[in-house]
């Protein structure tokens, strides 16, 4: 199975155009920029493999789409978390509950006291016939098809009018933006992100342990941005992105980037954007009823 070449869409918001690759739209299941990073293991040969191992949290991108590749490659994936809440687990929702639908096996090691991480090490101990993917897919197998997101790209600004283009993505772990950075340098198209999960710090730090030493610009917001945490400014933006563009973008990572490039671009208006749409809208069945119980409709 190959995917690629999704399209890319113009749109307009806030009286100012750009362009949105559209990495939603690349399979029902498998979609996104953990897709991407997952690519060489879809298209890979593993003939030993039996079991998809992963971490993180019971409502992650990361594990639906690991059930997902799981599901298509004819593993069985067992997703490690701390805990599972109780209100999740009587009413599945999301990610929690796409990943269940495709056959995961979602362990919480919480009563350990072991870090998830720690338990597969320790307690799991993976054998020969389990394939492991750190958090996120913080891995140089990552660069597979985060590679093949670039040449797209790259392909397709050769195809347009010579204009300044720059590419625009949050950042978890930061390993597509450092990956798509990487790739894009060598055409001299550059890569802004920002940091979702801790700050620009830790984000540079993520870079650096995946021994790369050129990383893509980091817009900062001008107050700190807890992950997680419900903000006003955060559930507006998506709100006008929808009603501007008629697009879906997810809740979790998508408001803070473009919260930080309403003020950029307005200092960079020599500039075309392309937006990597981040796929995981499975996540905002869970984020949305939040912010609309705080913040109403």
């Amino acid at each position: 199975m190959k995917l690629a070449n999704t399209p890319i869409t113009e749109h307009q918001f806030n009286n100012l155009s750009f362009y949105l690759k559209r990495d939603d739209q690349l399979h029902p299941q498998f979609s996104g920029n953990k897709a991407r990073k997952f690519m060489a293991l879809l298209e890979g040969e593993y003939p030993h493999v039996r079991t998809l191992i992963g971490y993180g949290s019971p409502q992650a991108n990361s594990l639906y789409s690991m059930a997902a590749l799981a599901h298509l490659k004819g593993w069985q994936l067992e997703f490690y978390v701390d805990h599972i809440p109780h209100w999740l687990a009587q009413k599945p929702i999301g990610n929690y509950q796409a990943a269940l639908a495709l056959g995961a096996k979602i362990i919480a090691v919480g009563e350990s006291n072991l870090h998830p991480s720690q338990y597969i090490e320790t307690v799991r101990q993976p054998d020969e016939s389990c394939l492991f993917v750190p958090e996120g897919g913080r891995c140089q197998l990552a660069e597979y098809g985060v590679s093949q997101l670039g040449k797209e790209i790259a392909t397709w600004v050769e195809s347009q009018p010579k204009q300044n283009f720059v590419v625009a993505l949050p950042s978890g772990t930061g390993t597509t933006a450092l990956y798509l950075h990487k790739y894009l340098q060598q055409h001299d198209i550059p890569v802004i992100t920002c940091a979702c999960v801790g700050g620009s710090a830790y984000l540079t730090q993520q870079f650096t342990q995946l021994s790369e030493r050129s990383h893509p610009q980091i817009l900062e917001l001008s107050s700190k941005h807890h992950f997680g945490k419900l903000y006003q400014q955060d559930y507006q933006i998506w709100q006008q992105l929808r009603h501007q563009t008629g697009v879906e973008f997810d809740l979790l990572y998508d408001p803070v980037m473009w919260r930080c490039l309403n003020h950029w671009l307005t200092e960079h208006l020599d500039v075309k954007l392309i937006y990597i749409h981040q796929g995981g809208l499975l996540g905002n069945a869970s984020m949305l009823p939040r912010y609309q119980r705080k913040y109403g409709e």
